[in-house]
């Protein structure tokens, strides 16, 4: 994908780091950021409907920002769900470990009920097709075949994954997991959850990012949050470290740049808004978008929507980390 002159469409930077100016000066800002019931689902729709526009992936988009809005609809009135004591939670944080990790919590068997429900939601938008008959075999498919798909999305196992079928069943799991850390909050406080180890995995469920996000606003101007793509907490991570080895040296930005000669498909996203933090240490990559760029960029919608930016990042010897449950790809 190089230009006629030799020229990548990929523009590498490498840059100073303003947030830990900002640390060592003394600003505070908050380490979690919980995901609000009433925006989380509602504002990536509203983003994949602004990105859709004039994107060469305008149908999955859509899609997606359909599955989003029924995700919306059952997340304000989720059945409850059972949580875990108070005993569970401070033994988690005394391991600086996720007190409900997606890969060894037992999921309540609510969840299952909510996710039929939001299919049923998804399915008056569903369009006609491949989508449509997708969606009515999974809901023709039995509890205990939903459950399996469900382990092996939580437990990143490809072989055995219905790929068609894993958006389907991951929107109910982050429905799922977003009600129990919102749960868990409203009974326990946000403070419940703390600081684990590695950094690099969410402090509610333990899994990977789906990116980062460098917000703006009083108190978190400039600062980045790694957005968890299970339930969707966000909690600060330094900038210029690698989310994947935890690295600082070799750190360098990559981004679409127009070239002369070279024509990339629309992102949707103002220029220069999404980013892939490359670690030269251990040739992994994570998106980053920033709010300063783009206010309205969200992670998960953003993500979608560059994945060209992914294809060349890939070409150049890059291993993707970030985890999107909306767009899997099989492995050979």
């Amino acid at each position: 994908m190089n230009s006629p002159s030799g020229t990548s469409p990929l523009r590498t930077t490498r840059v100073l780091d303003p947030e830990q100016i900002a640390m060592q000066a003394g600003r505070q800002m908050p380490f979690l950021r919980l995901p609000a019931r009433s925006l989380v689902f509602s504002d990536r729709q509203l983003r994949l409907r602004q990105l859709a526009a004039s994107h060469p992936m305008r149908e999955y988009l859509l899609f997606i920002a359909d599955l989003a809005q029924a995700q919306h609809r059952v997340l304000q009135d989720h059945a409850a769900v059972a949580l875990p004591g108070s005993e569970a939670l401070e033994a988690a944080a005394k391991a600086l470990k996720p007190p409900m990790p997606a890969f060894g919590w037992t999921r309540d068997p609510v969840w299952l009920n909510e996710l039929r429900r939001l299919l049923a939601l998804f399915h008056a938008r569903a369009p006609e097709g491949a989508a449509r008959d997708t969606l009515d075999r999974v809901v023709a498919e039995s509890d205990a075949w939903i459950d399996a798909q469900a382990d092996r999305l939580s437990r990143r196992v490809m072989f055995g994954l219905d790929l068609a079928a894993a958006p389907l069943i991951a929107a109910g799991l982050q429905v799922y997991w977003t009600q129990l850390v919102l749960s868990v909050a409203e009974r326990d406080g946000e403070n419940i959850f703390g600081r684990t180890d590695p950094g690099t995995e969410c402090p509610c469920c333990g899994s990977a990012p789906t990116a980062s996000i460098t917000r703006i606003g009083a108190d978190e101007a400039g600062f980045r949050y790694l957005h968890c793509s299970l339930c969707s907490t966000e909690w600060h991570y330094v900038r210029i470290k690698c989310t994947h080895c935890e690295s600082t040296k070799g750190i360098h930005f990559e981004s679409l740049s127009p070239q002369p000669g070279v024509e990339l498909p629309a992102t949707g996203a103002r220029e220069g808004a999404v980013k892939a933090e490359c670690c030269d240490s251990c040739n992994h990559y994570l998106k980053q978008v920033a709010m300063e760029k783009d206010p309205e960029v969200e992670p998960v919608a953003d993500d979608l929507a560059s994945v060209t930016l992914d294809l060349l990042v890939s070409e150049a010897g890059h291993q993707r980390s970030g985890h999107n449950l909306m767009l899997l790809f099989g492995e050979s």
